[in-house]
C-alpha cells in the first residue's frame, strides 16, 4: 500500500474583529503555537462592524480558500450577533468564535448578560490606565540607552546589560503593555575598566535588573548592525558578556539571559522580581 502523502501544513489564517484585531490576533497566536508543524499565512481584518463589512470579509476568506484549496482558519472576536452571523453564513472557512466560546458560558455561570459592546476593551483613551501608559512610554524613550540620568527616581525598573542584549525592546514592551516606567543603561568597556556600575545607578540598585545574552548570539546581532567590526567580534562579545555577568554577580543584581526567551517571558520575570503587580494602572 503506497504511503499517504504528507498533510499540507500551510494554512491561511484570518483574525477578524469589530475593533483593532489585537485581541483576536493575540488569542489566535496563543492557540496556533500549540501546532509546531503548522505554517501560516496571516491576515488581520479589523473594524468589521456591520453585516456588509462581514460579507466583504467573507469574500476575502473564500478567495483564500479557492487559492489554497484548503479552508482558512478564522479567529473571530465579533461581538454583534448580526455581524457574526453574516460572516459565518457567507464563508466556508473554519470559524473560531472566541467571544462565543468564552462569554456565553460566563453569562450562564454568572447569571447575567454581557454588554455585547463592540470594541469595548479598547475604549480607554480617557482612562487612567491609558494615560499611565503614555507617560511610561515617554519616560522610557527619554531614558533609553543611558540618554539621561534625570528623573531616575521615578523609574519603576532600570535594565542593565551589554549593548544589543535586548534592553530597549523589553523596556518599550513594559511601558506599552503595563505602563511601567523603564530606563535602560548599557554596560560598556569603560565600566568594566573602572569595575563599577555607571555612576548614576548605585543609588537605585533596588530597581536594577540585568539582561545578558550568549556571546555567539550577541555577535550575530551586532554583525547585522556593524559587520566585521571589533564591536561585533566573537572575542569582544565573549569579553563583554563575561565582564558584565561578573559585575552583576558582584553587585548582587538579579539577571537573566535573553538568548532563548521571548520579550513576554523576560517582561513577566522582571514584573515578578521588582514586584510590579499591575497592568498599567
Amino acid at each position: 500500500m503506497p504511503d499517504r502523502p504528507p498533510r499540507p501544513t500551510l494554512r491561511t489564517v484570518f483574525f477578524v474583529s469589530d475593533g483593532t484585531g489585537i485581541t483576536a490576533e493575540t488569542l489566535g497566536h496563543a492557540v496556533l503555537t500549540q501546532f509546531e508543524q503548522l505554517q501560516t499565512r496571516q491576515q488581520r481584518l479589523p473594524f468589521i462592524d456591520t453585516p456588509a463589512k462581514a460579507r466583504e470579509a467573507a469574500v476575502r476568506i473564500n478567495e483564500a480558500q479557492a487559492r489554497d484549496g484548503l479552508r482558512p482558519i478564522v479567529f473571530s472576536t465579533l461581538v454583534e450577533p448580526e455581524v457574526a452571523d453574516a460572516l459565518r453564513a457567507d464563508t466556508s472557512g473554519y470559524v473560531v468564535e472566541m467571544f462565543k466560546a468564552f462569554v456565553e458560558p460566563l453569562e450562564a455561570e454568572l447569571d447575567m448578560k454581557s454588554t455585547h459592546t463592540m470594541g469595548r476593551s479598547h475604549q480607554i483613551s480617557d482612562s487612567k490606565q491609558y494615560k499611565n501608559r503614555i507617560e511610561a512610554i515617554n519616560f522610557t524613550l527619554a531614558h533609553d540607552d543611558g540618554q539621561s540620568a534625570k528623573g531616575l527616581a521615578e523609574a519603576d525598573v532600570i535594565l542593565v546589560g551589554v549593548s544589543r542584549s535586548g534592553k530597549t525592546p523589553t523596556s518599550l514592551y513594559l511601558a506599552m503593555q503595563y505602563g511601567v516606567k523603564a530606563a535602560n543603561y548599557p554596560l560598556i568597556p569603560e565600566d568594566f575598566e573602572r569595575n563599577t556600575l555607571p555612576s548614576a545607578l548605585p543609588t537605585h540598585k533596588a530597581k536594577i535588573f540585568g539582561l545578558s545574552i550568549a556571546p555567539e548570539r550577541l555577535s550575530e546581532v551586532r554583525n547585522e548592525r556593524r559587520p566585521n567590526s571589533r564591536y561585533a567580534s566573537i572575542e569582544n562579545c565573549r569579553y563583554e558578556v563575561d565582564a558584565a555577568e561578573r559585575m552583576m554577580r558582584r553587585e548582587g543584581i538579579q539577571w537573566l539571559s535573553s538568548t532563548s526567551k521571548s520579550i513576554e517571558e523576560i517582561a513577566a520575570t522582571i514584573m515578578q522580581y521588582v514586584k510590579l503587580d499591575r497592568n498599567g494602572e
